[in-house]
């Protein structure tokens, strides 16, 4: 009886997702509407996000997320994941002295950190323009998280773009090396080959509770392995443009032996969902103990055998292996018939709930430090998870989120005039921190395959 509920719901959440999918007329009008007033405000608002070399901490022109809350600090997936949006603006709008003066702002991004990475590979996550050059880098580097594993994959978009010319990068690509090797020697598993985090200091999705408030380098996250994967094809990509063929080898074949470690640990047969895991497990070890007044073994009739553990936690960044092109495609056919429709937990109005509606730590509190990923909307979820779908063929699926993030965009732009930094799945409502630009400009990168374009994408 309790199977028969469940499909009967599961139904009724794919019919209306199959509404969404073909808005009628009136909904289509107002789409068309909404998608005119995202591209007016982000064709006039774009540029507030460059800032011109500082000087102390911060020697080359970057871009900041806007809004008055991040208005002079340079961050790691921000900067990578707005200027994919600022290469769509440009392919649409700008002239030859706009992409210059960008290009400038671009790379300036990459240098910026690269210019604060020693021999230890130590990268930081985020620049103020305030800061202590001294300073930025802390005591104990590998206790701590560094520079999320996303500056070659924006090295290599810009390489990309500009006809595959890497010669930018031949003085730094050694540094670049040495970054990946700190996240390799440092941040690895031994047992399972998955990657973690440190402590849950700035991991790019504050709250999730994956990994918030769990002991330290407990969590083999699977937000972080994503970004690792495609990290390590940015290298291989790199590597070749700089003709060092022996580099691309490494860095592809450590690509695929992430992919099938991800498969092999990650991947929930039951939930047909991925996970982060678990590694906060006593160690297996044959040193006796006194047992009731005996020496023995403990637990020696038959030890652990597993790395692992998965947390079955529904956290949005399970579908950035679609995004990552880590599922194979009957994981993926599960993944969105089993996970991503279901109304009940991440399917809302307005997008995808970055935590299931269903798990006990739901909330849409308004908070910064953390900023909330316990099931707001984000325009930078939104997207992932609209590129996972595009790359697996469920262009339905990924029509029906253009559709809710336009709205939801085009919604904030009528009342308020501006965009925030994430908002209510149910209502639109917006949550906090009115201006802020980042990366929910790449509603117009979705705007564009919506409309039959090219949209410009990362690597």
């Amino acid at each position: 009886m309790k199977r028969s509920i469940s499909a009967l719901m599961l139904t009724a959440s794919l019919l209306t997702s199959a509404m969404n999918i073909h808005p009628s007329d009136s909904t289509a009008q107002k789409i068309s509407s909404y998608k005119q007033l995202c591209k007016e405000h982000i064709c006039k608002d774009y540029t507030l996000m460059f800032r011109d070399a500082p000087g102390g901490a911060l020697v080359y022109p970057y871009i900041t997320p806007g809004s008055q809350g991040y208005a002079n600090v340079l961050w790691d997936w921000d900067s990578w994941t707005t200027d994919i949006a600022l290469r769509q603006i440009l392919e649409e709008k700008g002239t030859p002295d706009d992409k210059a003066r960008a290009l400038v702002h671009e790379q300036g991004c990459i240098l910026n950190f690269l210019h604060h990475t020693d021999s230890d590979g130590y990268m930081p996550m985020c620049i103020d323009k305030d800061s202590d050059p001294a300073k930025i880098k802390p005591a104990d580097i590998y206790s701590t998280n560094m520079h999320k594993p996303v500056l070659a994959q924006h090295a290599a978009f810009l390489t990309r773009i500009n006809g595959g010319d890497a010669s930018w990068l031949t003085d730094k690509f050694g540094t670049m090396k040495k970054f990946v090797d700190n996240y390799r020697n440092h941040h690895r598993h031994a047992d399972t080959g998955l990657y973690y985090w440190q402590d849950d200091l700035a991991i790019g999705v504050d709250n999730d509770p994956s990994t918030f408030f769990r002991p330290n380098g407990s969590s083999a996250s699977i937000f972080l392995n994503c970004l690792m994967y495609k990290e390590l094809q940015a290298m291989t990509y790199l590597a070749g443009q700089l003709g060092l063929p022996e580099d691309a080898k490494t860095y592809a074949e450590e690509a695929e032996a992430l992919k099938n470690t991800v498969r092999e640990h990650c991947w929930d047969e039951k939930d047909g969902f991925y996970y982060s895991v678990d590694l906060n497990l006593r160690p297996v070890t044959n040193e006796p103990s006194y047992i009731f007044g005996c020496e023995m073994v403990l637990h020696s009739g038959m030890p652990r055998h597993y790395p692992c553990l998965i947390q079955r936690l529904g956290v949005w960044s399970g579908f950035l292996t679609l995004w990552a092109g880590i599922a194979t495609e009957e994981q993926a056919r599960r993944m969105v018939a089993e996970n991503l429709s279901d109304t009940r937990t991440f399917n809302a109005p307005y997008g995808v709930r970055t935590l299931s509606k269903l798990e006990k730590m739901y909330n849409l509190t308004a908070t910064s430090n953390p900023s909330n990923w316990q099931g707001p909307v984000w325009g930078i979820s939104n997207y992932l998870v609209f590129r996972g779908l595009v790359n697996y063929g469920f262009d339905d699926e990924a029509r029906e989120l253009v559709h809710k993030t336009v709205s939801l965009f085009g919604m904030d732009y009528e009342k308020e005039g501006a965009l925030h930094e994430y908002y209510d799945p149910d209502t639109g409502t917006p949550i906090m921190n009115k201006g802020f630009q980042n990366w929910n400009y790449l509603v117009l990168n979705m705007i564009a395959w919506l409309d039959g374009a090219t949209p410009v994408t990362e690597f």
